[in-house]
């Protein structure tokens, strides 16, 4: 027996995709490859959360469909160890000693090993420190997924 080759390839983990994908909350897009440039992913590098990874598995290329996840279930709850003060002469050793910081900006920051970098939005400022919130901008909200797959490798 031969297989279809007419079958579309269908996601599975590992798989290579090329996609359109909307993240949304309650307050609107967070990212939205729709109108621009497809985004490329390995399913499994981290790339999307598990719980949007699970919804991928199984859909054939040329997919376009929407997932709502409830609250946390997208990116987990909100932690409350995830909100820390930085010292501002910290904030100057790792980019601008200059910089003005205001509630709500987001600030990228090096990961320790140098390799990669991680957000933080400014909830809290004083004289000395910057609180900012490392938490995802959507956890403990309801997530919207929404995904077109081009291609699945």
């Amino acid at each position: 027996m031969t297989p279809d080759s007419a079958a579309a390839p269908v996601v599975q983990p590992g798989s290579f995709l090329t996609l359109h994908y909307r993240l949304a909350g309650p307050g609107g897009d967070i990212i939205n490859t729709f109108g621009g440039k497809p985004a490329t992913l390995s399913l499994g590098a981290g790339e999307l959360s598990p719980a949007v990874e699970q919804r991928l598995l199984g859909l054939a290329e040329g997919t376009h469909t929407q997932f709502d996840l409830p609250a946390g279930a997208a990116f987990g709850e909100r932690n409350p160890d995830m909100q820390q003060w930085v010292a501002r002469n910290l904030l100057a050793q790792l980019g601008d000693p200059d910089e003005q910081y205001s509630v709500g900006d987001v600030v990228q920051f090096p990961t320790p090993d140098g390799t990669g970098s991680y957000a933080g939005a400014v909830i809290a400022l004083k004289d000395t420190a910057v609180q900012f919130d490392f938490n995802h901008p959507l956890a403990g909200q309801p997530v919207t997924f929404e995904v077109q797959l081009i291609g699945v490798l």
